[in-house]
């Protein structure tokens, strides 16, 4: 379940990437990366804050703080070069 989770979590932050390149007024990828920044933080904070607490597998909430720049980064570029 957690592998599946990971997929559309992925997914759906690609297309993030891809939508905030898209309605941004000027410079994408910096509107793009920003949201992948926020959500990092976000991811990171939830890593900390669940640490020890055996609520799920160790690499997930590990997963979604190294996955969340890479996929929004990805979505923006798919973004530029459709443009």
């Amino acid at each position: 379940m957690a592998v599946v989770a990971l997929g559309y979590r992925t997914l759906y932050t690609v297309g993030g990437g891809y939508l905030t390149a898209r309605l941004a007024p000027n410079q994408p990828l910096r509107h793009a990366l920003v949201l992948g920044l926020i959500g990092t933080l976000v991811a990171t904070v939830g890593l900390v804050v669940t640490w020890g607490k055996n609520l799920g597998p160790v690499w997930y909430p590990i997963a979604l703080v190294l996955l969340g720049m890479p996929s929004v980064w990805l979505g923006a570029r798919w973004r530029a070069r459709a443009a």
